[in-house]
């Protein structure tokens, strides 16, 4: 089986890495996370920051962090079409998650792109890219049956 390799280098380095920043970003640059994410809403520059938040924006960071691990690596590690079709169905699911999560903003953060904010073009512009290439993979766009699809990592042989 061969895979486009638009869908390699996006599921194995791009989507990873831009999830681990965003893990950076609640974790480490707590205020600014939810500055960037609703401005309005976000706590008082002078104030200190809620601890349920902390606690909840360090579990996002976590949930973020462990997205990227099973993306990146998981991938790499197998040439088993059903295991790549299984995990990017699940990530597929969280795209439709992540995309409802945003809804408190207003219907017009899915489509008014030209008012978004970086992070507004994480939570809807890139989901939007990453479940468009999920669909693709999973309706068969680009994958054939030439030669053996690779991760990056050397396929196991069973004994």
């Amino acid at each position: 089986m061969s895979v486009s390799i638009i869908y390699r280098v996006f599921l194995l380095y791009i989507e990873p890495l831009s999830t681990i920043i965003g893990a950076f970003y609640a974790h480490f640059l707590p205020r600014t996370y939810l500055e960037l994410t609703h401005a309005p809403s976000a706590p008082a520059s002078n104030s200190s920051l809620p601890t349920s938040t902390t606690v909840v924006l360090t579990q996002l960071a976590n949930l973020y962090f462990l997205f990227a691990i099973n993306e990146g690596l998981v991938l790499r590690a197998t040439n088993d079409l059903k295991v790549w079709r299984i995990l990017l169905f699940g990530l597929l699911l969280a795209d439709f998650g992540h995309l409802y999560s945003v809804h408190e903003l207003g219907h017009q953060v899915y489509w008014q792109f030209w008012t978004w904010n970086a992070m507004d073009c994480g939570n809807v512009g890139f989901v939007y890219l990453g479940a468009a290439i999920r669909i693709a993979f999973l309706s068969g766009v680009g994958i054939g049956a030439g030669t053996p699809m690779s991760s990056g990592f050397q396929k196991q042989k069973s004994p």
